[in-house]
C-alpha cells in the first residue's frame, strides 16, 4: 500500500491514490503533529497538548495511545508507519510520501541551480515545489500548539515565492508574474516586499500609473493601520518609477546567486532588501571581533587552550542514532552514534550532522563555554556558502513559559547588537527576520543557569522550535540535563549529545609546563608527582580545564612554588586543593602588572589595586550577582544591592529638597513644606515600588528625523497650550511656551538607535549612551517646565475656577497639575510613578498663592523648579540612579568609587568576562567560592543580625552547593545557577 501525506493545505492521507478518512478530529490532530516533525520523535506530552490544548482529561495519555493504535491499523499495509520511539512516537515517511519534504527538497534544488547560474532551472524547480501548496498549512485544522510551526511554514512559502519572482525578474519575465503578484498583494496588504515587486513588474510592463497606485495604496494602509511610512527600499523604487528611470536587471553571478542558497532572495534591480544581507555581514563581523577579544582576555592562545576531548555521551539523554543521522544512502538505519574529537574537530563534526543540532554536556569547569566560543569563531573563520552565522548567547534570562525561543532570540540580538533595531539601516524587525529566516545559528550557553524548575520546559521548547531541522547548539551541566530529561521525558529529538571528558594527566602536564622559561624547574616536582600518582588527589583535582588553568595562573609568578600542591598533609582531598586554587587565584591576578591597551583604542594608564581590597569588592559583587535571576553584573542593577528603603531615600529626597525651595520662594515656608513633603513622598514611593526603565542604546543624529521631529513637536505644542490655558496665560506667553515645549519634546528624536550592527554593546558604551539620553531628557524637562513655572508664576491672570478651603485651593488647577504630573510620573517609573507623582502634582498644582511681585523672583522660582524636575527625571533614568548607587556603595566600602574602571580592569585581568552590556564572573566556581566564604565569615561575625547581610538589607542564604566535587549533585535544589 503506497501511502502519501499532504499538509500543505488541508490534511490529506491517501493510499494508492485513494483518500483515507481518519476517524475523528482527534486522530487528525495526532497525525498532523507527527507530520509537522517528520521522522522525529514527538513526545507523548506534546501529542496530548495537540489534541487538548486547554484542559486535557485525566485519561488523555491513554486516549492518545488508543488513537495511535487505530491509526496504525488504518495506515497498515506497507510496514509500520507510526513507531514508538523513546518518550513518544515518530512517523517514518520519505520525501516522496510527504509534500512538506518534497517542498523543501525542491527549494534546495532550486537554490543549487541558482548558485550555478541556471536561473531557468531554478525557477522550474521552485515553481514545482510551490505547486504542492493547496492553501495554508493544515487549513481548517486548529491546533494552537502548532501555530508557530504553521506560521513559519506559511512564511517560508511566501519567501520562496518572492525568491522565485526575483529569479524571474533576472530572466526578464516581468509580465508573467504581474497577475500572481496582484493576488498575493491582495492577500497580504502590508507586505512591502510583494508590493515592491508588483510595482517593478507593472512599471517594466509599461504600466507606470498602476505601479504608482500600488505604492499609494500601500502607504495609505501603513499610515492608517500602523502609523508608519513604507521602508526606504520601496520609497526609493517609488522615486525611480516617478522619474521614469527604473534600473536595468543585473546579471546573476556566482556570489549573488550563492546568496540565494542562504534562504534569501537574489538582489534584483535595487528592489531586494539588501539591508538584511548587510545586517548579516556586519553582525558576523561584530560577533567575530567580540569573541576574539574574549579569547584574548582568557589567554586561550597562550600558547594553546587546555586540551579538551569530547565524545558521544553514554547517558540516556540522546535520541537514537537514526533520528540524528537519518537513513544511510542504502536505506539502512544506523543503530549507533559515535562522535569524538578535540577542540579542533568540533566545527567539522558539527557541520557533518544532518540537522546541525548539538548538545554539549560536562561537569562544572569542564570547558563547555570555551568549546562554545571556539565553535562560534570556527564557524565564522571559514564560512560555507549559504551557512547561517552563529550567535553565542547565555541562556539564563530565557523563561520558556513566558517567551517563545524565537522572540527571545530576536530580543537578545537587539540588546547585544542594538543597531539591528534601526529600520532605516537594516529594515523593519531585522532581528526577528534573521531568526525566522534561519540566518543565525543559536549557540546557547548554560541551560543549567536557568532555574531547575524550567529545565525540562526549556528542553521541550527548544525541541519544538527546531523541529523543522533548524541548527542549534546548547551547553549544560551533565547531571542537570540528565535529571531534566529523565523527569519529564523531554529531549532534543534530532540532536547529537556529546560530553566533555576529564583532562588527562599528560594534557594537564603539557598545559602547566607550556610557558616555562628555559631552565625553569619549578613545575618538575609537580610533573613527577602526577606521573607517579595518576589517580591521586592532585590528579583528580586537575581533571577539569578550570582547575588546570587556575593552577597555572595561581603559580605564574616566578617566586611562587607549585610544589605545595603535592603536600598531601595540607591537601588531603580534591576539595581542599580546589579551594586553595580558587583562593590563590585573585591574589595572583592582582599582582602589579602593566595594563593592556583599551579596546576602544584610547590610551589607558596602568591601574593597580590592593589584592585584599579587590577581593573584598569582588566578594560583594559575587554576592550581589548570585541573588539576581540571570546572574549578570549590570551597572543599572546596582540599586538592587542597596536596601530598598535607603535607595528610595537617596533617589527621592534630593529633588524633593529643590521642590521645597521652589515652593518656599514662591509662596513662603508653608507652601515650601507642602511642595517638599508631596514630592518626597512621591519620589520615595516611586523608587521603592516602581519599575525604572533600563538603559537606552542610542546615538546622536539629525539626518532623516524630520517627519518624526514634526510629529513630536506638535505633541509638545498641544501640551504647552493646555497648560497655558489652564493657568490663564496670555496668547503671547502660550505661543512662547508652545515653541519651547515643542522643541523640548521633538529634540528626543535626535537621540536614536545606532546604525552600525558591527558595534557590539558593552557596559561602558551603554552607560555613555544612557547618560546622553538621561541628560538630554533632563535638560529638556528643566528648560520647558522651568520656563513654564516661572512664566505661570509671573504672568498668570490669577483666574480662579472652583475654590475650596477658604480660597487656598482650586479644584480645576488640581486636575491640570495632577494630569501633567501623572504623565511625567508614568514615563519615570510606570504605573507607580503615574499614581504617586499624579497625587503630588494635584496637591501642589491646586495651591493658590499670589503671583510674583518682580521678575527676579519669577526667574529664581522657575530656575529652581526646573532643576527639581530635571533632577527627578535624571534620577529616574538608569544612569542617574546608578551614579548615586555607586556613591552609596563606595561610602560603605562595598565597591570602589570608580566602579566601571574597576570592572573593566577585572575584565582585562580575566576575572570577569563581558557578555554584551553586562559582566559575568568568568569562573562560576570562583563566584561560588567568594559567596560561600563571605557567608561563612558573616555567620561568624558578632555583628550579624538574624541573617541580614550588613549594608545590603537582604538576607543571604548560604548556597546549597560548595565549590568541590559535590557541587554538581548539591546544586539541584538551587533556584538560580550560573555559568560553568
Amino acid at each position: 500500500m503506497a501511502l502519501e501525506f499532504r499538509v500543505l493545505g488541508t490534511l490529506e492521507v491517501t493510499s494508492d491514490g485513494s483518500r483515507l478518512s481518519l476517524p475523528s478530529t482527534r486522530h487528525q490532530r495526532v497525525v498532523a503533529a507527527l507530520l509537522l516533525a517528520p521522522n522525529s520523535v514527538v513526545p507523548l506530552s506534546k501529542l496530548v497538548e495537540a489534541v487538548w490544548f486547554d484542559e486535557p482529561p485525566a485519561t488523555a495519555v491513554k486516549q492518545v495511545q488508543n488513537c495511535v493504535s487505530v491509526l496504525r491499523e488504518r495506515l497498515a499495509g506497507g510496514g509500520p508507519v507510526i513507531l514508538t520511539d523513546g518518550p513518544g512516537y515518530r512517523i517514518a515517511v520519505s520525501e516522496d510520501q510527504l509534500d512538506l519534504l518534497r517542498f523543501h527538497r525542491g527549494l534546495s534544488d532550486a537554490r543549487t541551480f541558482a548558485a550555478e547560474g541556471r536561473l531557468a532551472d531554478a525557477v522550474r524547480e521552485a515553481r514545482a515545489a510551490l505547486g504542492l501548496w493547496r492553501g495554508s498549512v493544515l487549513d481548517g485544522l486548529c491546533i494552537p500548539v502548532l501555530t508557530n510551526r504553521v506560521t513559519l511554514l506559511n512564511e517560508q512559502r511566501l519567501g520562496a515565492i518572492e525568491q522565485c519572482v526575483d529569479w524571474q525578474f533576472e530572466l526578464g519575465e516581468h509580465r508573467d508574474v504581474a497577475a500572481e503578484l496582484m493576488e498575493l498583494v491582495a492577500e497580504h496588504p502590508l507586505r512591502e516586499k510583494l508590493h515592491g515587486q508588483l510595482m517593478l513588474a507593472l512599471n517594466r510592463g509599461g504600466r507606470q500609473a498602476d505601479a504608482l497606485k500600488v505604492f499609494h495604496d500601500l502607504r495609505t494602509r501603513l499610515v492608517d493601520e500602523l502609523g508608519i511610512d513604507p521602508g526606504s527600499e520601496v520609497l526609493r523604487l517609488h522615486e525611480r518609477v516617478l522619474a521614469g528611470e527604473p534600473q536595468a536587471p543585473r546579471t546573476v553571478s556566482g556570489p549573488s546567486a550563492a546568496a540565494a542558497g542562504a534562504g534569501a532572495a537574489v538582489p534584483v534591480a535595487g528592489l531586494r532588501d539588501d539591508r538584511l544581507d548587510r545586517a548579516v555581514r556586519e553582525l558576523a563581523s561584530a560577533i567575530s571581533r567580540q569573541w576574539t577579544v574574549e579569547v584574548e582576555m582568557r589567554s586561550l592562545n597562550r600558547p594553546e587552550p587546555v586540551p579538551l576531548r569530547w565524545s558521544s555521551t553514554g547517558r540516556q539523554v540522546a535520541a537514537v542514532a537514526s533520528a540524528v543521522l537519518g537513513d544511510g544512502r542504502d536505506g539502512a538505519r544506523p543503530d549507533r552514534l559515535s562522535l569524538s574529537g578535540g577542540l579542533g574537530d568540533v566545527v567539522g563534526q558539527f557541520r557533518q550532522l544532518p540537522t546541525r543540532q548539538l548538545v554539549v554536556l560536562g561537569e562544572p569547569g569542564a570547558g563547555k563555554s570555551v568549546l562554545a566560543i571556539l565553535l562560534t569563531l570556527g564557524l565564522l573563520a571559514e564560512p560555507l556558502p549559504a551557512e547561517p552565522i552563529p550567535v553565542l548567547l547565555p541562556l539564563a534570562s530565557w523563561n520558556p513559559h513566558r517567551e517563545h525561543l524565537h522572540r527571545w532570540l530576536a530580543r537578545r540580538l537587539v540588546e547585544e547588537y542594538p543597531a539591528l533595531a534601526n529600520r532605516s539601516a537594516y529594515g523593519r524587525d531585522a532581528a526577528t527576520r534573521l531568526v525566522l529566516e534561519g540566518r543565525v545559528v543559536p549557540v546557547l550557553d548554560g541551560l543549567d543557569e536557568m532555574p531547575p524548575a524550567l529545565h525540562a520546559a526549556a528542553i521541550d521548547a527548544l525541541d519544538q522550535a527546531v523541529a523543522g531541522g533548524r541548527p542549534l547548539v546548547v551547553t549544560c551541566r551533565s547531571t542537570d540535563y540528565e535529571l531534566a530529561v529523565n523527569q519529564a521525558g523531554s529531549m532534543l529529538a534530532r540532536a547529537a549529545v556529546v560530553e566533555i571528558e576529564p583532562v588527562e594527566v599528560d594534557d594537564a602536564i603539557a598545559f602547566l609546563t607550556a610557558r616555562r622559561r628555559l631552565g625553569e624547574t619549578r613545575w618538575q616536582p609537580v610533573v613527577d608527582h602526577l606521573r607517579r600518582n595518576p589517580a591521586g588527589v592532585l590528579a583528580q583535582a586537575l581533571r577539569t580545564p578550570l582547575m588546570v588553568d587556575l593552577a597555572r595562573t595561581a603559580y605564574a609568578h616566578p617566586g611562587s612554588n607549585p610544589v605545595d600542591l603535592c603536600d598531601t598533609t595540607r591537601f588531603p582531598d580534591r576539595g581542599t586543593i580546589e579551594g586553595h586554587l580558587l583562593d590563590a587565584y585573585l591574589p595572583a591576578v592582582y599582582r602589579q602588572a602593566p595594563a593592556p591597551p583599551a579596546q576602544d583604542d584610547r590610551p589607558t594608564a596602568a591601574r593597580s589595586y590592593d589584592p585584599n581590597q579587590a577581593e573584598r569588592w569582588l566578594t560583594f559583587l559575587a554576592q550581589h550577582t548570585h541573588r539576581l535571576p540571570a546572574g549578570d553584573l549590570a551597572w543599572w542593577q546596582l540599586d538592587k544591592a542597596v536596601p530598598r528603603l535607603v535607595s528610595s531615600l537617596y533617589l527621592g529626597l534630593p529633588a524633593a529638597v529643590l521642590f521645597a525651595v521652589a515652593g518656599w520662594l514662591a509662596g513662603g515656608p508653608a507652601i515650601g513644606m507642602i511642595y517638599g513633603l508631596s514630592f518626597a513622598a512621591a519620589g520615595c514611593l516611586s523608587h521603592a515600588f516602581g519599575r525604572r526603565s533600563g538603559p537606552l542604546r542610542v546615538e546622536f543624529r539629525i539626518r532623516g528625523t524630520t517627519v518624526r521631529f514634526l510629529r513630536r513637536f506638535a505633541v509638545g505644542v498641544v501640551i504647552a497650550v493646555s497648560l497655558g490655558l489652564g493657568w490663564s496665560l496670555s496668547v503671547g506667553v502660550v505661543i512662547l511656551l508652545a515653541m519651547v515645549f515643542g522643541l523640548a519634546v521633538g529634540a528626543h528624536v535626535w537621540v536614536g538607535t545606532p546604525v552600525d550592527a558591527r558595534l557590539v554593546s558593552s557596559p561602558a558604551s551603554v552607560l555613555r549612551n544612557d547618560r546622553v539620553a538621561a541628560l538630554s531628557f533632563s535638560l529638556s524637562m528643566l528648560v520647558s517646565l522651568g520656563l513654564f513655572y516661572g512664566m505661570a508664576f509671573a504672568f498668570t491672570r490669577e483666574t480662579r475656577f472652583i475654590e475650596v478651603l477658604g480660597g487656598r485651593f482650586d479644584l480645576v488647577l488640581v486636575l491640570a497639575g495632577g494630569l501633567a504630573s501623572a504623565l511625567l510620573g508614568r514615563f519615570l517609573t510606570r504605573n507607580t510613578g503615574s499614581v504617586a507623582y499624579g497625587l503630588a502634582g494635584a496637591v501642589v498644582g491646586g495651591l493658590v498663592f499670589p503671583r510674583a511681585t518682580n521678575p527676579t523672583t519669577a526667574i529664581a522660582v522657575g530656575t529652581v523648579f526646573g532643576l527639581a524636575v530635571g533632577l527627578t527625571a535624571c534620577l529616574a533614568r538608569a544612569w542617574g540612579a546608578a551614579v548615586l548607587s555607586r556613591v552609596w556603595l563606595a561610602s560603605r566600602g562595598h565597591t570602589p568609587l570608580r566602579l566601571m574602571r574597576f570592572l573593566d580592569d577585572a575584565h582585562r585581568r580575566g576575572v570577569l568576562r563581558q557578555v554584551g552590556a553586562v559582566y559575568q564572573f568568568r569562573h562560576l566556581r570562583l563566584e561560588e567560592r567568594l559567596t560561600v566564604r563571605s557567608s561563612q565569615d558573616h555567620e561568624r561575625s558578632p555583628r550579624r543580625r538574624a541573617g541580614v547581610r550588613e549594608g545590603a538589607g537582604t538576607s543571604v542564604r548560604t548556597p546549597d552547593r560548595v565549590p568541590d566535587v559535590a557541587a554538581t549533585e548539591q546544586r539541584r535544589n538551587m533556584s538560580v545557577t550560573r555559568r560553568s
